[in-house]
């Protein structure tokens, strides 16, 4: 079985000595420069790297992936896509060679996308870019994916790991442009048109944001429960900002019934009443997220479902009712997830002398 790594690059130095310490049991790595003005494409050919160069113009993420991977010999059984800030855990290789079956096409792995401040991961799921050489293409100028000519045939190995070290300093300002062109090229793809309207409110586009949630909520292939329910709560928090509330806890309580067994809506409406001061709905909304104890990972799930929130937001609740020993015992809770926070040591002064 030969087993390769590519990627698509762009002024990337500082990532290359790491990328290749994770990559370099593949039996061959390929990377495609899209334009580096810094060292990129000297180090990674220091490594032995195969590296051509060519300017994308008018940029897309799929024409690239795809560049990228005709760089790689047919000869080649399983293609690992890896970004220069990824990094593939020690092991990976045995991990493919001992699960990869015959007419295996396509291994889904653990991907850690962040990190929170103690090392522990932040947002982790499953992810899919480790595929057979053929019959694969990348498909959507952004957010791109995967696409396949023939029968697919998953495998999934949890054990195998792979970890993301973001750089935080490049922009992403081309993402949204790019989305805009996705929809308009194809009206009908769900997983676009909400990517489209997450990005709207990103920019703090509002109505442009709801407008076109609720247009990925009507399109017929829009049946995964997890991405409707993230588009319902997307929608709420636009309307939050547009401080028309009574319509965000509208579509919280949709975004509850859509994906009643995750704590992502009972949460975020939990949020909405801590900003209205609504104490006890706070409470009952946080306890009604404390049931459930199973954490779906999934990348469209929230972070602030899973971490010292729900605790931090009881504890103030409890302590602006007067409820002391209620109050301390959250502010307990969200301290042994998040020890260091001056805010919730604060908090914790305030309740003992409640």
């Amino acid at each position: 079985m030969k087993i390769c790594v590519y990627a698509i690059c762009k002024n990337e130095e500082k990532f290359v000595d790491r990328f290749y310490e994770s990559a370099k049991d593949a039996d061959g790595i390929y990377v495609l420069d899209t334009g580096s003005t810094d060292d990129t494409v000297e180090k990674l050919k220091s490594h032995g790297i195969i590296v051509e160069q060519k300017i994308i113009n008018p940029w897309r993420f799929d024409v690239a992936r795809n560049l990228s991977l005709d760089l790689i010999p047919e000869d080649y059984d399983v293609c690992v896509c890896l970004d220069l800030d990824e990094v593939l855990v020690k092991g990976w290789k045995e991990l493919i060679i001992n699960n990869w079956k015959e007419n295996t096409t396509r291994l889904r792995y653990n991907y850690i996308w962040s990190f929170d401040e103690y090392g522990n991961p932040a947002v982790n799921f499953l992810s899919d870019k480790i595929h057979s050489r053929k019959n694969y293409k990348w498909v959507n100028p952004v957010h791109e994916i995967l696409k396949c000519d023939g029968v697919e045939n998953f495998i999934t190995c949890e054990k195998l790991t792979i970890e993301h070290y973001p750089d935080n300093t490049k922009s992403r300002s081309n993402y949204l442009p790019l989305l805009e062109l996705a929809v308009k090229e194809d009206t009908t793809n769900d997983r676009n048109t909400h990517y489209l309207g997450r990005e709207y409110m990103y920019y703090g586009k509002w109505q442009e944001a709801i407008d076109t949630l609720k247009k990925h909520l009507t399109l017929k292939s829009a049946t995964w429960n997890l991405e409707r329910a993230a588009s319902m709560r997307f929608i709420a928090r636009c309307y939050t900002n547009l401080e028309q509330y009574d319509e965000a806890r509208l579509w919280l309580d949709k975004a509850i019934l859509e994906a009643s067994d995750t704590r992502d809506g009972y949460i975020e409406r939990a949020l909405l009443e801590y900003r209205l001061g609504n104490d006890l709905d706070v409470i009952k909304y946080c306890n009604e997220a404390l049931k459930i104890t199973t954490n779906h990972k999934c990348y469209i799930n929230e972070t602030f479902s899973w971490n010292e929130t729900v605790y931090d937001l009881l504890a103030i609740s409890y302590y602006n009712l007067g409820k002391k020993e209620e109050a301390l015992e959250n502010i307990n809770k969200a301290l042994a997830i998040k020890p260091d926070d001056e805010r919730l040591q604060n908090n914790k002064k305030f309740i003992l002398n409640l």
